[in-house]
């Protein structure tokens, strides 16, 4: 029989700069999938993306919900001048989908959506995630917008500190969501999750489907 426990303190929240979160209990209080397989965690009730048009790195309008088109699409929620930890996970996203073999990273899509959109724009972005992966989408949208879509995955996001240099750090949550076509988010990763993990996750996960997460039995 397969179990379920809540998930702790490898999901608290982090900020970008190392300060630490606040809310973190949010995502703390997630319950999962423990014998899954995968070394991200499944979570036994999926969070559902909510309803948002947001602006790709184009300029052109970006409908959420209809662009779930890949069998499973990446989500992190960062910022570009994030000194650490989003560098850090897109590198580890860009090494992970270049190690998908037999054409599987066509079947992967990577969305990164800007918790700073006073200062990521378009071509901000696009500058930002070329030197990751062209394939990389990134996102932006008045910082409401942003909210509400985090809050729909409960990704909290937050203002941080002011820093020396006269900007500031963006305090917000730091896990990659796996996102299936119908919106529904049945499994996540903690930011630090090695690239050759993620990348076996993901096969696993275009192979065979999310594990299930049925406890009866």
């Amino acid at each position: 029989m397969a179990t379920a426990a809540t998930l702790g303190a490898t999901l608290l929240l982090a900020a970008c700069g190392g300060h630490g979160g606040t809310g973190n209990g949010v995502i703390a209080d997630a319950r999962v999938h423990d014998d899954d397989g995968l070394h991200g965690a499944v979570l036994t009730e999926p969070y559902t993306v909510g309803d948002a048009t947001l602006t790709d790195t184009a300029g052109e309008p970006f409908d959420v919900r209809a662009e779930l088109e890949a069998p499973l699409t990446l989500v992190f929620f960062g910022y570009s001048q994030c000194p650490d930890i989003c560098q850090t996970v897109m590198a580890d996203l860009a090494s992970a989908v270049a190690r998908l073999d037999g054409g599987r990273s066509d079947q992967v899509a990577t969305w990164f959506v800007t918790t700073d959109p006073a200062r990521d724009d378009p071509a901000t972005l696009r500058a930002y995630l070329d030197r990751f992966d062209p394939s990389f989408e990134g996102l932006t949208a008045p910082l409401p917008e942003v909210v509400d879509l985090a809050t729909s995955v409960h990704v909290p996001i937050e203002k941080g500190p002011k820093l020396p240099s006269g900007g500031y750090e963006v305090t917000h949550g730091t896990p990659i969501l796996g996102v299936t076509p119908d919106g529904a988010v049945p499994v996540l990763w903690t930011e630090g999750t090695s690239a050759a993990k993620l990348a076996e996750d993901i096969d696993t996960i275009l192979a065979e489907g999310i594990p299930s997460t049925d406890e009866a039995g």
